[in-house]
């Protein structure tokens, strides 16, 4: 029950009676207003911005915002579930709901517990998010991990809200950084057969994380590869250091409870199957349809890099789409640009059935945003959308104090031994209590204390204490039944405290809140949202401290009991569903 679109759906059926009327445009697009909580819970329960959107396009009759507003709210009052609605400033609305209609919002969390806050209506529609997509020359580091949480769980929340969701990752096995990879793991391998390698030479990766690729190397061709020319030991040790970082990228991530449903190759790309080159179909599709062309680029402003060339190429109108240059397609040594093989592969997404895509990037590929949505406009003829999500960096902490880097990796913390110190809860509640795009630090002291500073402490432990109310509650009263559906029929209309009022408030903004972040492709929000429902609970705990008859359980008073349980319990349920979609775990207990 989304109490806010509800009554989107509302105030549009008043609209809609004065399109009929003729006093508003008939082609008004009543999708334009907003219905959210007032700034000052004082105000009311719901506001709206109506009367503020269409007032300019009213015809005579509608002199101003402030008259259409006090018709929409005069309309609004004749409501059955609205005790007032008041025009307030220069034409906003706010609107008092009466108490019932929030008792209707917690027996409907009560009975639909977990898939509370999803929409009634879902569309279904069909989304890809890409995210991690790591190259595979290592361990993940804490940046990487980010991505991943970031990306699973807006992968999560967009399945929760009601679309077809695919998790994918793309694996970045075609470019110079993995015949680095092979020559790197080759060393490693003749290390393992007994030779004094000695230093790592610069260029080559250094952690110590290739040792096992390289004894496996060892078992399983001995000295066989020592005589072939790199030729033909490169492809060889290529395939299986690839293979061998893939399988650790993916317990990394599991790690973290992540699992990715297609693992895309860019090698699939150019590798030609079945005859067909799909980077150069994409091109020649391209180029037929005359998006292509032969031209030169002018030099980027300011010094000139020392490999900048100017030449003719093959350059993409990627300004046609929305870009700030056109891009080159081919390499001066005839192979393709990145972008060229970035374009078939989000080409690949749109022939899967995928016309809405989201990329997760670090936030170093920024300049890159613009070329890749230019690119899917123009190959999907403009049916496909693309929103990329760029996750600014992670700063490891200790105490305050930067953390060293890792021997294992050779030049950064991998992100298993995160997980490993402080926990998968702790990891993906942080990672995602700020937003995506802003800079994190990530303190490795912080993030375990049991301390209301420590946030996913404070949600979980939020938790438990409900829970705990439910076991305080059979103690009061042995024979009482604490199933969602049996405290349904409690008499919510017992629940007149201020404080409980604003709890029951709050539950009932959730299924917005739902809405909204999947909306903004913005997982955070639900972070933010169970950390202030995990406060106000909290609060109103300490406030019973003082004053005894705010107390969940009373002996003495079965029924209000019944009615205090029913929210603790809507609370609970709310805040498991929250976490959930955040990966995080709800426990009953605080250990």
């Amino acid at each position: 029950m989304n109490l806010f679109a509800e009554f989107q759906t509302r105030i549009a059926l008043i609209l809609s009676g004065f399109i009929a009327a003729e006093r508003l445009p008939a082609d008004l697009d009543l999708s334009r207003f907003v219905v959210e909580p007032p700034r000052d819970p004082s105000h009311g329960d719901l506001a709206t911005n109506a009367a503020m959107v269409y007032a300019k396009e009213a015809k005579p009759g509608f002199a101003n915002p402030r008259q259409l507003a006090t018709e929409i709210s005069w309309a609004l009052a004749q409501d059955a579930d609205v005790a007032e609605a008041e025009v307030a400033g220069p034409g906003f609305i706010n609107i008092r709901l009466k108490p019932e209609v929030f008792g209707r919002v917690l027996r409907e969390a009560l009975l639909n517990g977990p898939d509370f806050g999803k929409p009634a209506n879902p569309s279904g529609e069909a989304i890809n998010v890409e995210y991690v997509s790591a190259n595979p020359t290592g361990p993940m580091h804490v940046g990487h991990g980010r991505g991943a949480v970031f990306g699973d769980a807006l992968a999560g929340l967009l399945a929760f809200a009601g679309k077809k969701v695919a998790r994918e990752y793309y694996i970045n096995d075609a470019g110079a950084q993995v015949d680095v990879l092979a020559r790197s793991a080759f060393m490693r391998y003749r290390e393992a057969l007994g030779e004094n390698i000695g230093e790592i030479p610069e260029g080559l990766y250094p952690g110590d994380y290739l040792k096992p690729v390289g004894a496996s190397l060892a078992a399983t061709h001995g000295k066989a590869l020592l005589d072939k020319p790199e030729a033909e030991w490169l492809p060889l040790v290529r395939k299986f250091a690839i293979d061998a970082m893939m399988d650790m990228i993916r317990e990394d991530l599991a790690a973290l409870n992540i699992k990715h449903e297609v693992f895309f190759s860019e090698r699939s790309l150019t590798v030609k199957q079945n005859g067909v080159d799909a980077v150069r179909a994409v091109i020649n599709d391209l180029e037929a349809r005359g998006i292509i062309y032969q031209g030169r680029l002018p030099p980027p402003k300011g010094q000139l890099p020392e490999d900048w060339e100017d030449r003719e190429q093959t350059l993409f109108r990627s300004t046609d789409f929305g870009d700030d240059i056109d891009r080159p397609l081919i390499k001066s040594d005839g192979g393709y640009t990145y972008f060229a093989s970035d374009i078939a592969y989000h080409k690949s997404k749109i022939d899967r059935g995928f016309l809405a895509m989201i990329d997760v990037w670090g936030a170093d590929h920024g300049g890159y945003v613009k070329r890749m949505q230019a690119a899917v406009k123009a190959v999907s003829g403009g049916r496909a959308s693309l929103d990329v999500k760029l996750c600014q960096l992670v700063k490891l902490m200790r105490d305050g104090e930067p953390v060293k880097m890792s021997k294992r990796s050779g030049d950064f913390v991998t992100l298993r031994e995160v997980v490993d110190e402080v926990g998968v809860d702790a990891v993906r509640f942080m990672m995602l209590f700020r937003k995506n795009d802003a800079t994190l630090e990530f303190d490795l002291t912080k993030v375990i204390e049991q301390s209301k500073d420590n946030p996913v402490f404070y949600v979980q432990y939020a938790h438990a204490r409900g829970r705990s109310v439910v076991k305080q509650a059979l103690k009061a009263f042995p024979n009482i039944s604490v199933l969602p559906s049996a405290l349904a029929e409690a008499d919510l209309s017992l629940l007149t405290d201020e404080s409980e009022q604003s709890l029951v408030k709050l539950i009932a903004q959730y299924p917005r809140q739902i809405e909204a972040a999947a909306a903004a492709h913005e997982p955070h929000r639900i972070a933010f949202f169970i950390h202030e429902l995990a406060s106000a609970f909290h609060s109103h705990w300490n406030r019973g401290k003082d004053q005894p008859q705010l107390r969940f359980v009373n002996e003495e008073k079965r029924d209000l009991s019944c009615a205090r349980l029913a929210l603790v319990v809507s609370l609970t349920l709310v805040l498991a569903s929250g976490l959930a979609l955040l990966g995080v775990s709800a426990p009953d207990e605080m250990r």
